[in-house]
């Protein structure tokens, strides 16, 4: 593969409103319209494994006028806003940063959650990386940078190295983790030389983005392996998408097939309260089912944390579905993943232990 190939495949993306609609036939004046709100661009590579127009691919990258349609939702639901104390830096948790590195992305996912700032350099700026730098100095309780965007590895392998450089020297940041969906998006972008130098500022993490199993292919898998190889440990997190994967099978496909190219299921992220974006939300009883098709119907390995990001700055709340039927003095009753109950003792005072009858067994009740 040449060194550069990747720089021209980017440049051969599907950027403007004419050429996104003339692709897929659509009217491109309403194409335009979206674009003027929030960036278009899909790469060649991704638009190729679209198979149909409305499918789960072509519905997350091609601007749908309902973006426009719908007034519900903020544009930062999340108010990330309100605890960036620099521009470039999200500080809401006591000891970790989520650090936005670029402003670009290889395509643009019409579900974004951070659409007020993606694609545009007046909120995302490479000059605010020192400032994020000098924060993260300043404050020692930070010892975990998670370096996001926009999507870092949009950023040539001298600049990514730079930055990572930059936080490998402060003492107190133990941690690195890059968010990035190029290996889904752009995996050319994932050759050798990049590896290397991730390699080189260990411990670093790479949490990907896949929310289908077509999106795993044979050049995503050749990227998410050299990252593997290079030694660094790979999660992905997963966007619950109305016509995309609020299916049982679909998504427990994805997460079989996330282990078998060696990431690991991290989250699934119920959608956020985007504004522009309601046609993918599904209700939280759905990802509830999806849940409880995932747990002991496959390997603990596929079976990720199912979260809300909780509006107005809360952070991750994880959902479960309800496996503790009920809870008393003596016992506990649980129910498995087919719906079994089963009754667990309770611990009790050494004193009492003697008056004990029943048996630590995890016998189903009839």
């Amino acid at each position: 593969m040449e060194k550069d190939s990747w720089q021209r495949m980017l440049k051969r993306s599907l950027k403007s409103p004419q050429e996104i609609a003339d692709f897929f036939g659509l009217d491109p004046e309403r194409v335009k319209k979206i674009a003027r709100h929030f960036r278009v661009q899909i790469t060649p590579y991704y638009a190729g494994l679209i198979k149909s127009r409305g499918d789960a691919l072509y519905r997350q990258v091609v601007p749908d006028p309902a973006e426009l349609e719908e007034d519900e939702g903020a544009a930062d639901p999340l108010s990330e806003d309100e605890d960036s104390p620099v521009p470039s830096i999200v500080h809401r948790y006591p000891d970790r940063v989520l650090f936005l590195a670029s402003h670009l992305c290889a395509s643009y996912c019409r579900f974004c959650t951070r659409k007020r700032k993606v694609g545009d350099l007046s909120q995302i700026d490479p000059r605010h990386i020192e400032d994020g730098v000098r924060y993260i100095r300043a404050h020692s309780e930070v010892r975990d940078v998670v370096i996001s965007g926009g999507d870092p590895l949009m950023l040539g392998d001298r600049r990514l190295e730079h930055l990572l450089r930059l936080l490998r020297e402060i003492p107190h940041v133990e941690i690195l983790r890059l968010g990035t969906r190029i290996p889904c998006f752009l995996p050319q972008r994932i050759t050798p030389e990049l590896a290397a130098m991730l390699k080189k500022f260990h411990p670093l993490y790479v949490n990907v983005h896949f929310n289908h199993p077509d999106e795993i292919t044979a050049e995503s898998a050749r990227a998410l392996n050299l990252l593997a190889d290079a030694g660094i440990p790979l999660g992905s997190q997963t966007v619950l998408l109305k016509g995309v994967n609020d299916d049982p099978e679909v998504m427990k496909k994805l997460m079989q097939k996330l282990l078998t190219v060696r990431v690991r299921p991290y989250y699934i992220y119920q959608a956020d309260c985007v504004k522009g974006t309601a046609h993918f939300r599904t209700t939280v009883e759905k990802g509830i089912e999806i849940m409880q098709a995932l747990r002991g119907w496959t390997s603990g390995l596929a079976v990720p944390y199912y979260v809300i990001d909780a509006p107005g700055g809360g952070g991750k709340v994880p959902l479960l579905p309800n496996y503790l039927h009920s809870v008393g003095e003596d016992e506990i009753v649980l129910r498995n993943y087919a719906g079994e109950l089963f009754v667990y003792p309770q611990v009790r005072p050494k004193r009492e232990r003697r008056k004990r009858t029943a048996p630590c067994l995890a016998a189903p009740l009839t």
